[in-house]
């Protein structure tokens, strides 16, 4: 019967034993690798959205025309950056869900920053929408506090005068009146008046209206809003004036913009500033 030699098998086994633990130790290594690399991707990340975040908060927000209020200033598919220092960035009072604009939480304290100026005449402005602050709307702000408004015959009248174009020109003169048949006839930015919006809804021809006083006198702390396409926006005429802290920014730029009705870019319109 042949005789085991317990030295020479444990001269055998060792090696075994000793690659067994390299190959151990390198597959010990190789999660920690795995590990570093996904943190170092999560610090990126992480980073990027939080550079994203502020921008947002106090820099620029970008925007989305949806609809044709602000024709023909702004065109439906216009994407424009909403700048924010101008008037003095504001934290939220709520924090949404990107894309679906659910509330998880309101009623936040803000604070507001310094601003360079308060919102004045002709300023296009985004702003909460003050029924339902999940909507973001865009509109032109025509009077501030303590500005008189009417509107007869579908022209709009700020303090007596006229203020239906030359929007860009803050000191100019605003008292042309778009024809029907030329509205280029006045001077850009201007309202755009849509004759069968006007014939079909006779309550857009008097503002206020009758029997609720010769003109509306804006409150403090509020601006009052209208879209340039008059006669089809809903606007400070419809839910009253805005207050101002529900201010975003204002619209300062076109980074882009797509003509839905084509399905083409554009082109001519990016670069745009906006008045």
């Amino acid at each position: 019967m042949a005789k085991l030699n317990p030295k020479k098998d444990t001269e055998e086994q060792a090696p075994k034993s000793r690659g067994a633990r390299k190959r151990k130790t390198k597959d010990e290594k190789k999660p920690k690798k795995s590990e570093g690399v996904f943190r170092e991707y999560g610090k990126a990340i992480g980073s990027a959205l939080l550079i994203a975040m502020v921008l947002k908060l106090f820099i620029f927000q970008p925007f989305r025309i949806p609809t044709g209020s602000m024709l023909e200033t702004l065109q439906i598919g216009d994407f424009l950056f909403v700048e924010k220092w101008t008037y003095g960035a504001i934290t939220p009072e709520r924090v949404r869900i990107p894309f679906i604009n659910w509330t998880i939480v309101e009623g936040l304290p803000t604070v507001k920053l310094p601003g360079f100026r308060e919102p004045r005449q002709g300023d296009i402005i985004v702003f909460a929408y003050p029924k339902d602050r999940n909507l973001d709307y865009i509109k032109r702000c025509v009077a501030v506090e303590g500005d008189t408004i009417k509107v007869r015959d579908g022209v709009l009248f700020v303090n007596s005068e006229i203020y239906e174009s030359n929007f860009g020109d803050r000191d100019g003169d605003h008292s042309c009146v778009p024809a029907w048949t030329d509205p280029e006839n006045c001077p850009a930015p201007r309202t755009k008046h849509d004759q069968a919006a006007y014939v079909s809804r006779p309550n857009l021809r008097t503002w206020p209206s009758p029997g609720q006083g010769e003109f509306y006198v804006v409150p403090e702390d509020h601006i009052f809003m209208m879209g340039d396409n008059r006669y089809n926006s809903a606007d400070s005429r419809y839910w009253g004036p805005l207050d101002v802290s529900l201010i975003k920014g204002r619209a300062a730029i076109i980074y882009f913009s797509w003509d839905q009705n084509r399905n083409l870019p554009r082109f001519n319109r990016i670069g745009d500033i906006i008045r």
